[in-house]
């Protein structure tokens, strides 16, 4: 009886699973079609749906496909790189003098014009001095003027004009002299900028070579990054560049590479580049850390949409439709997107058709009739998943 049970339940399984076949598995009537068992079963043939895939065999209706036209598109190479940024122009103001700090005319965080008179170092003996020279120089002159004067007479010897000549001479360097001196208790700004915080107040004394204060023009920031190698051919100066500060990474700037370098780094294989941001809001400080990004268009791909690759022991394949039949076609992947995937082929080109949907029924040669098709996307693919049209 326990096998007698087995066996009727065993039949019951079969006769459900192949109900079951029959009943939700639309190849399943042409199978048994040829077979023979369809009749034999007396199951009734079932028309072919207007919009549902069906079998394209000879005699049969054509199999119902969605289909896409292959598009072009250009990839692009992407480059990131870390890049730390410097002030356009920043010079240190150092004292040439040894003295005592009498005026400071900036404040730490102000902006100074280029000329501007910011440290004035104790000069009372430069004033002396140049006091001094001056009528140093007058006297000189009188006494050479009078010299002159007697020469025509024939009363001074060559001797002596030689030596008031000398003499004045002597005064005249003297008085540049003690202009220098008093020049250098007056320290002006040597470039228009912005002013750092200042450690130094009236009253203290400096040395030679002693650090005042520093100016910064930031009016420009210009980031040092590297690149590989590989793209040392495709880059130029003025070609552009995104930065984005590390801090904030929501805020995107648009600059240019500025300078090149003519040595690429053994170690790392890799060229320094500096690029030019302009930083006309204030927003960005010498110091601060960028991110630098640049693309260089590639070569041109042939653009499908995802669902139009297929594939089989053989790899990739894309089914086309030429002359209203389906045709397997070999693809090779070279990048995905997120709406398209780029890929290479010898028998396909753009402008042709390819299946999205249906593709489950397929055989070569099978007949297709399209429900509908969607032009393939053109433009420009990044790496990141960014496209430009």
């Amino acid at each position: 009886m326990k096998a007698l049970r087995q066996i009727v339940l065993s039949v019951l399984v079969l006769a459900a699973g192949l109900y079951v076949w029959i009943a939700y598995v639309p190849a399943a009537q042409p199978i048994l079609d040829r077979v023979g068992l369809l009749d034999l079963l007396g199951i009734e043939r079932a028309e072919p749906q207007e919009d549902g895939p069906q079998q394209g065999g000879p005699g049969e209706a054509a199999t119902r496909v969605r289909t896409a036209i292959v598009g072009e598109r250009a990839q692009a190479d992407r480059i990131a790189a870390i890049g730390d940024g410097r002030a356009r122009r920043s010079v240190d103001v150092r004292s040439n003098a040894v003295g005592t700090i009498t005026d400071m005319a900036l404040s730490a965080g102000s902006f100074v014009e280029k000329g501007t008179e910011i440290v004035r170092l104790e000069d009372e003996a430069e004033r002396i001095a140049l006091e001094q020279a001056q009528i140093q120089l007058e006297n000189a002159r009188t006494e050479a003027e009078r010299v002159r004067r007697l020469e025509s007479s024939g009363a001074v010897t060559g001797v002596r004009l030689r030596e008031v000549e000398l003499a004045l001479r002597s005064a005249e360097l003297a008085l540049r002299q003690a202009e220098f001196d008093l020049a250098q208790r007056h320290i002006e700004a040597p470039i228009s900028g912005w002013v750092g915080i200042l450690t130094l107040e009236r009253g203290d004394r400096v040395s030679a070579q002693d650090l005042l204060v520093t100016i910064t023009d930031r009016s420009e920031i210009l980031v040092d990054f590297r690149v590989p190698e590989r793209i040392v051919s495709k880059i130029a100066v003025g070609q552009p560049i995104e930065v984005r500060p590390i801090g904030a990474r929501d805020t995107a700037l648009t600059g240019e590479i500025s300078a090149i370098d003519a040595v690429v780094d053994r170690a790392s294989r890799t060229l320094l580049v500096q690029g030019r941001v302009p930083n006309t809001d204030d927003l960005l400080r010498a110091g601060m850390a960028f991110s630098v990004s640049m693309s260089f268009p590639g070569d041109t791909l042939l653009s499908i949409p995802p669902l139009a690759v297929q594939w089989s022991g053989d790899g990739p394949f894309v089914w086309a439709v030429r002359d209203g039949k389906a045709e397997q076609v070999a693809v090779t992947i070279v990048q995905r997107e997120s709406d398209a995937v780029l890929v290479t082929s010898a028998d396909l080109a753009a402008g042709d058709t390819v299946v999205t949907e249906g593709v489950q029924t397929l055989r070569p040669g099978a007949e297709v009739g399209a429900v509908s098709s969607e032009a393939g996307l053109s433009g420009i693919a990044h790496p990141d998943g960014r496209v430009t049209l």
